[in-house]
């Protein structure tokens, strides 16, 4: 082995190995910010006290957490087909001379801060809801501009698996008499599937995080919603208004809910792998 390979051997492996450092540093912060609330508290209490007031001492977090995988459940039902047609229409549908605007368009979007689009719902999207009932504030919103935000992230990903599907492989299927949609339902999709995945894990894990348009436009009140008309309020939008002023067990309760929602994203992230695993060793 040369001396380069062993220099470039080195460096990824020390970048690898600094990659996962930083992951099990966060979560060992989380976990010594979070153990006074879990040792005090205790971790039932989360999910049985009769709401949440912290200065009466009451920490329950699931109106939260529904709140949460309820609007990132939403926006991923509303970008998922959105985000794989665009990338369908770029490879197989577009005028060639329209497919790079596209693009540019999909990646403008990408682009576009998050209270931006907060401010775009807040003032355009909420009254428009608002017309189904309540104050238009609510879950349904909030996953509307959750999907418009993951959308160029499913997207642009999804295009790229498509791209490297085989070529040779839809000539073939088109040898063999198979229509266009016929070609993209049975062979270029199934082929780009691990790439796919890959964009619906990420999208999702970006809207379980995301928090200022969120804050904006869900209207923040921490109730159990009956609908996706309901107000709700997401762990992270718990954490951005009151981390500022809370202090002792409320301070560190705010920890166990990061906490949380990483243990979600960890959830939805093996779950998606397994079951990504078998069709990997089957092809």
């Amino acid at each position: 082995m040369s001396y380069s390979d062993r220099l470039l051997k080195f460096v990824c492996r020390t970048l690898a190995i600094g990659s996962a450092a930083i992951v099990l540093w966060i979560v060992g912060f989380l976990l010594r910010e979070s153990w006074p609330a879990l040792r005090s508290i205790g971790l039932l209490r989360f999910f049985t006290d009769a709401s949440w007031h912290p200065l009466s001492g009451q920490f329950n977090l699931v109106p939260m957490i529904v709140a949460t995988v309820v609007t990132s459940l939403g926006a991923i039902l509303l970008a998922a087909p959105l985000g794989i047609a665009s990338a369908v229409f770029v490879h197989f549908y577009a005028p060639p001379a329209l497919v790079p605007w596209h693009r540019r368009l999909v990646e403008l979007l990408a682009g576009i801060p998050s209270v931006v689009f907060g401010l775009w719902g807040l003032v355009v999207l909420a009254p428009l809801v608002a017309h189904l009932g309540g104050s238009g504030q609510n879950l349904l919103t909030a996953s509307i501009i959750l999907g418009v935000m993951i959308l160029p992230t499913i997207a642009l990903l999804a295009d790229s698996a498509i791209g490297s599907v085989p070529r040779a492989w839809m000539e073939g299927a088109a040898a063999l008499g198979l229509q266009r949609s016929a070609v993209v339902g049975k062979v270029v999709l199934p082929a780009a599937g691990r790439g796919i995945g890959a964009a619906l894990v990420l999208a999702i894990t970006r809207a379980l995080g995301e928090t200022m348009a969120v804050l904006m436009v869900a209207g923040n009140v921490v109730q159990l919603p009956t609908s996706l008309l309901s107000p709700g309020r997401t762990l992270n939008a718990n954490i951005a208004l009151e981390l500022g002023y809370a202090s002792a067990d409320h301070r560190s309760v705010l920890f166990v809910s990061g906490l949380m929602l990483m243990l979600i994203v960890s959830a939805l992230v093996i779950a998606i792998s397994k079951r990504g695993g078998p069709a990997h060793a089957r092809s």
